[in-house]
C-alpha cells in the first residue's frame, strides 16, 4: 500500500490520550493507515462511543504483520495491549504503568523492523510512572535507551497563524541542546562537542526527513543578550562560538548566537529552518504559544520517526467527557509522521 503504516500509542488511559489518537486516526484516514497500540475492550469502547465502532479491527500483539495491517487499509487498526487493572477517566493507577511502557515497547520494536513507518505517541503521565517505582524522564529518553541511540534531539514544531510578517502557514521549529534538566544544570550539560553532535543531527534529518536541500539553523546565546560580549556570562565566547565556527566549518548552515529575547521575530524566522534553542523552557514558550494545539514534537537523530503531540494528558479534561479535548495536535503529529516517512524513504 501507497499509505505510511503509523503505530499510534494511545498513552496513559486515564487521560485523553486514548480519545485523541482514535479521533487523529479518523481525521488521517485517507493519508494513513493508523495502528492503535493499547487495551482493545478500552479502545474498542471509546470508538463506538464516538460513532467510529464499524471501523474496529482487531490484532493480536504476537501476530502482526505488515501485509495483515495492509488489508486492513482504511479502518482503526488495534493491536491488543490489555491494561492490567480497569482504567477511570482522571483517575492514575500505578499498576497500570507497565502498560503504558508496553505500548511503546511494541511500537518501538515493530518500527525498527519495518512493520511500522514510524511512531505517534499520545501523552504519557510520567509521575505515575514513577510512583510504580519505574524510572522514567520522558518518551524522548525512553525512545533513545530502547533505539540504543546516544544522542537524540527534542524539537518541536507548527504552522505560526495569522502573522502578517511570516509567510502563510510558516513553519516555527524549535529544537533543545538540552530537555529536562533543572536550570542549574544547564550550563554544565552544553559543551563544544555537544552542540557540534546536536547541530549535525538537526541538519541531517532536516534534509532527510524534512526535504530541506540546505538547511538554515538560528542559535539562540545561553545567557541574557546572549552573554553582552561576557559581562553577562562567557558560554557564548567560550563554547557557543567555537561549535558554530566548527559547524561551518563543516558546511552547516548555523548562526548566532542571538539573543533569545529578540531571536523569535519574522526579521530572523522568515529565511530560518529551524531555531537551535540552550534549553527547554527559553524556546518552547515561545512556540507554544504562537502554535499550541497545532504543533508536533519530533524526536531527531533516531534511526526510527517518532513524532508527539505538544501537550499533556489532561486529566481534568478527560474526566468531563469525550469530544471536549482538541485532537489537532494529534493530527499534525500524524500527517508530520507520515510526511517524515515519506521523505525518508525517497533519500534512502
Amino acid at each position: 500500500m501507497d499509505t505510511p503504516i503509523i503505530a499510534i500509542t494511545t498513552g496513559e488511559p486515564a487521560g485523553i490520550g486514548p480519545e485523541i489518537s482514535i479521533r487523529g486516526a479518523v481525521d488521517c484516514l485517507k493519508s494513513i493507515t493508523p495502528v492503535l497500540i493499547g487495551d482493545a475492550t478500552l479502545l474498542s469502547d471509546l470508538a463506538s462511543n464516538l460513532g467510529y465502532g464499524h471501523l474496529v479491527r482487531k490484532l493480536d500483539a504476537a501476530n502482526v504483520t505488515r501485509s495483515k495491517i495492509d488489508s486492513l487499509c482504511g479502518n482503526l487498526i488495534i493491536v491488543d495491549t490489555p491494561l492490567a487493572k480497569l482504567a477511570a477517566a482522571g483517575e492514575l493507577n500505578p499498576e497500570n504503568a507497565p502498560y503504558v511502557l508496553k505500548t511503546l515497547d511494541i511500537a518501538i520494536d515493530g518500527t525498527l523492523a519495518k512493520t511500522f513507518d514510524a511512531v505517534t505517541t499520545a501523552p504519557v503521565q510520567k509521575s505515575v510512572i514513577n510512583d510504580a517505582g519505574i524510572p522514567f524522564t520522558g518518551h524522548t529518553e525512553y525512545f533513545a535507551d530502547r533505539t540504543h541511540t546516544n544522542r537524540v534531539v527534542m524539537m518541536l514544531a507548527g504552522h505560526i497563524k495569522d502573522n502578517p510578517n511570516m509567510a502563510p502557514d510558516a513553519m516555527l521549529r524549535v529544537a533543545l541542546a538540552t530537555t529536562h534538566l533543572p536550570l542549574k544544570d544547564i550550563s554544565y550539560a552544553i559543551t563544544v562537542e555537544s552542540l557540534i553532535e546536536i547541530a549535525t543531527i538537526i541538519h541531517q534529518d532536516l534534509k532527510t526527513r524534512f526535504a530541506l536541500s540546505n538547511p538554515k539553523i538560528l542559535m539562540a546565546g545561553l545567557n541574557p543578550h546572549a552573554g553582552e560580549n561576557g559581562y553577562l556570562g562567557t558560554e557564548e565566547i567560550e563554547t557557543l562560538n567555537p561549535a558554530i565556527k566548527a559547524l561551518n566549518a563543516q558546511g552547516i548552515d548555523i548562526t548566532g548566537p542571538y539573543p533569545a529575547d529578540t531571536l523569535f521575530q519574522p526579521h530572523f524566522l522568515k529565511d530560518a529552518d529551524c531555531v537551535l534553542s540552550m534549553y527547554h523552557d527559553q524556546g518552547l514558550p515561545v512556540l507554544k504559544y504562537a502554535t499550541f494545539g497545532q504543533g508536533v514534537n519530533i524526536t531527531l537523530g533516531m534511526p526510527i520517526i517518532r513524532t508527539s503531540v505538544d501537550h499533556g494528558t489532561a486529566l481534568d479534561i478527560a474526566v468531563k467527557g469525550l469530544g471536549i479535548a482538541h485532537a489537532g495536535s494529534m493530527t499534525v503529529a500524524l500527517t508530520t509522521a507520515a510526511k517524515m516517512a515519506a521523505n525518508a524513504k525517497r533519500t534512502s
